[in-house]
């Protein structure tokens, strides 16, 4: 993969936060991606972390989760009349930073790696599938439901959102590439698709609920640009969600952000905007597998404590196999483009600087290698992960990549393997 770095004025940013990359395609291209976890330790098996955020409003304490403590019954005014035992597993693993991407309550390639990496952690025989030694190790967190009922705040709400345009000249032409509508928010907020967000909200309203007069699909608040088609920027399609609604999403924790934690109020708010929190655990070597698919985050003692599925390089731009190390880390970076350095640019594509967002072509963080042009990334399609192909570079969905930014720091090994 092809990137182009280049240093950029920190914003109230530490040493460690400070290479600005030239990366992938637009988001139509995917880009390279980056993951990242977030795991402590809990007796034989890692806890989980937080998750993160995505554009600069943060979101309302409503949104946090609020469990019971272990050997305690959740008490939830809005019990789920499903048991969806699938989605309560992947809600632990994403916690526990064995992350199965997109919280969907199905069985697919991403989280059968996530149910690998529990597996390897706990000294289990890695099947990568919910068998009975992984279900017992995972007892203990049976007080977590798979999913919980919120209120979407006004604030989180509000927008503006705004389509993204296709061609780098004219996503350079945004003030930010932030999300389309509050539905794709509100997805990647709980690590999840806007299709499993109406199936856990059939009418609107969440499953186990009833109503009178079930919410109907209001359109996205946004800004309201001009009428002719042609004109930058355009409004994001009708949300099927609106602000004040009740909805059901799947129970994504380990969210808090501790106060005083972050250093970059902008930062902090896209890990709020990501459901991801600032307490992580510290990786000291990140171990890529390109025949697997995945990233493993590994500290000082060897012990496995973080692993996402990624996505990874392609036929034009291979994984580089080899031995690399962190140079530092871009939060909420902007991309510039430079077509001379993708084999797959259009005729007359001029060199852009794409303003900062989660829907850019790298996401909200790169973490920058020091094999030039290469690097670990988010993704403004999560449900691309481990499914499409990169420029070249590691890309993880934007609350991995934001949990794997805080875990690295300059100096962290990086191994990229067949």
């Amino acid at each position: 993969m092809t990137i182009q770095l280049t240093k950029i004025a920190p914003r109230t940013r530490t040493a460690r936060d400070y290479f600005l990359l030239t990366l992938i395609p637009l988001a139509a291209i995917a880009g390279c991606n980056m993951s990242g976890g977030d795991q402590q330790a809990a007796n034989t098996a890692p806890s989980g972390a937080p998750a993160a955020a995505a554009q600069p409003s943060a979101p309302a304490n409503t949104l946090l989760a609020h469990d019971p403590a272990a050997g305690q019954t959740a008490v939830d005014p809005y019990p789920d009349p499903e048991k969806r035992p699938t989605m309560q597993a992947q809600v632990v693993l994403d916690r526990l930073g064995f992350t199965p991407g997109v919280v969907d309550g199905k069985i697919g390639a991403s989280t059968r790696n996530a149910f690998a990496g529990f597996q390897e952690a706990n000294n289990l025989t890695a099947t990568g599938e919910l068998d009975a030694p992984t279900t017992d190790a995972l007892r203990q967190w049976t007080q977590i439901p798979a999913t919980r009922v919120i209120t979407v705040p006004a604030d989180f709400a509000g927008g503006p959102f705004y389509k993204v345009p296709t061609g780098p000249a004219d996503q350079a032409k945004m003030a930010s590439l932030g999300y389309a509508s509050l539905d794709e928010k509100l997805a990647e907020r709980f690590h999840t698709t806007v299709a499993t967000l109406k199936t856990l909200n059939p009418g609107g309203v969440p499953a186990g609920l009833k109503t009178t007069a079930p919410p109907s699909a209001s359109p996205t608040p946004t800004a309201s640009p001009s009428s002719a088609s042609t004109d930058i920027p355009q409004p994001g399609p009708p949300s099927y969600f609106h602000g004040g609604q009740q909805i059901r999403v799947p129970n994504v924790g380990a969210d808090a952000i501790v106060a005083g934690s972050v250093d970059d109020s902008g930062w902090a708010a896209t890990l709020a905007m990501l459901g991801v929190g600032s307490d992580q655990p510290k990786v000291d070597k990140i171990v890529v597998s390109k025949s697997k698919g995945t990233l493993k985050g590994y500290d000082t003692a060897g012990k496995l404590i973080a692993m996402y599925t990624a996505t990874m390089g392609s036929t034009h731009d291979p994984l580089p196999i080899g031995a690399w190390k962190v140079q530092g880390v871009d939060r909420d970076p902007k991309f510039h483009y430079n077509p001379a350095l993708f084999w797959d640019a259009k005729p007359g594509d001029e060199k852009a600087t794409l303003p900062a967002g989660p829907n850019g072509p790298v996401g909200v963080v790169w973490i920058d290698l020091d094999k030039p042009h290469y690097g670990i990334h988010g993704t403004p399609n999560p449900e691309t992960i481990g499914r499409a192909e990169s420029h070249g570079c590691v890309r993880l969905t934007n609350w991995d990549a934001a949990r794997l930014a805080q875990m690295v720091k300059p100096g962290t090994q990086v191994l990229f393997e067949a």
